[in-house]
């Protein structure tokens, strides 16, 4: 279909390569030929589109062949039209200006004319043959006929039509006749299956006896190869054992001599250990007592030392005490004092060593007065 675009009242019009273009104005032909594109009036303008390119049609229809049997005949018939001219002006190939559609049918006529002259030639050629025949060679003798038919008529160079192949597809009878018709081959086809099959089985029969065979004659021949293999692992286990035996010999001998070096050996080494073992104990035994007597000696001189200076420290403290205590009681003695009064004094002044600190001391009056009397050596009204 043509491609038609609106300006401002004028239409424009861009055809394909396979659709042949025919514009009249006012009666006159302005353009003629396939792809055109140009302006054109919608009111002046009579628009023809032509397709030039191959077409199929298909076609299906029935007959009945010289022994009353209904047949179906299918069918492609290839055609394109030659001759534009012609064509636009025996059939109605005008396009509306505004949309580029066909104002009728154009197509639908060349088929329905091609569909009708094609049926009409294979239905001629088909009431003249049976239906085996036509089963058989009808495909190839409908197909020419109608190719030479429509090739002979009149009516398609007149119309612009070229007939450029014609195919038959398929010719087939009703489908209760086509399976009776097929019974016999599919029975003969199935007693060549069941020959195929009993042959097969005899074969197979045939084979598995022999294969039977076959393997009787393996297992007798494997039997005596395994009576022999035993025979051989028995003489190879013994031969293994027996060389197992001189080697365990070998080694164990070996073994032997190797234990009682090392025995040696280790007793050498403990030897040796041992003595230096007992030379270094020794050595460290001398060592030992050795400090100890020096270390017991002189932590003798030292407690001897000790004692002396212990004992004359207290040697002299004593003596010092001594002549402190002997001159204190001489002073006491010397001063007139009683000897009551002096072990007072000594009672006093041990007291006083063993009490506690004292901070503050409270002396009453009387106290106070008697002691200084008695420090007078006079009575104590004296004293007050």
């Amino acid at each position: 279909m043509a491609d038609i675009t609106r300006r401002l009242g004028w239409r424009h019009l861009r055809g394909a390569p396979t659709a042949h273009i025919r514009h009249h104005r006012s009666g006159t032909l302005v353009h003629d030929g396939p792809g055109l594109s140009f302006w054109f009036r919608p009111l002046t303008a009579a628009l023809s589109e032509v397709p030039v390119d191959d077409r199929e049609l298909a076609m299906t229809f029935h007959a009945r062949t010289s022994d009353f049997q209904d047949v179906a005949v299918q069918a492609t018939v290839t055609y394109r039209i030659a001759d534009p001219a012609v064509a636009a002006a025996r059939l109605d190939f005008s396009i509306d200006p505004d949309t580029g559609a066909f104002r009728g049918t154009p197509l639908e006529q060349l088929g329905t004319l091609l569909t009708e002259t094609a049926q009409q030639h294979a239905l001629d050629v088909l009431a003249r043959t049976p239906l085996s025949a036509a089963l058989v060679d009808g495909v190839a003798a409908v197909r020419e006929r109608v190719a030479a038919g429509l090739g002979a008529e009149p009516r398609l160079p007149a119309t612009g039509i070229e007939v450029v192949a014609v195919r038959v597809m398929a010719l087939r009878p009703e489908p209760e006749v086509e399976r009776a018709l097929r019974t016999p081959a599919r029975e003969q086809i199935q007693q060549e299956a069941d020959r195929a099959t009993y042959e097969r089985r005899a074969v197979a029969v045939e084979r598995e006896r022999t294969i039977a065979e076959n393997e009787l004659a393996s297992r007798i021949e494997l039997a005596r190869r395994e009576e022999q293999l035993v025979e051989q692992r028995g003489t190879n286990a013994r031969r293994e054992a027996e060389e197992q035996a001189a080697a365990d010999a070998v080694r164990a001998q070996a073994e032997a001599a190797r234990s009682v070096k090392l025995a040696e050996a280790e007793a050498a080494r403990s030897v040796k250990l041992a003595e230096a073992e007992a030379a270094r104990t020794l050595k460290l035994t001398e060592a030992e007592a050795a400090r100890t007597l020096q270390l017991a000696e002189a932590e003798a001189a030292r407690a001897e030392r000790v004692a002396r200076a212990e004992a004359e420290g207290a040697r002299e403290v004593g003596e010092a005490r001594a002549q402190a205590q002997a001159a204190w009681l001489r002073v006491h003695a010397e001063a007139g004092i009683d000897g009551t009064a002096t072990l007072r004094a000594l009672t006093a002044t041990r007291l006083a060593e063993n009490l506690p600190r004292i901070d503050s001391v409270t002396v009453s009056p009387d106290v106070l007065t008697g002691l200084l009397a008695k420090l007078g050596g006079g009575p104590p009204e004296a004293a007050r």
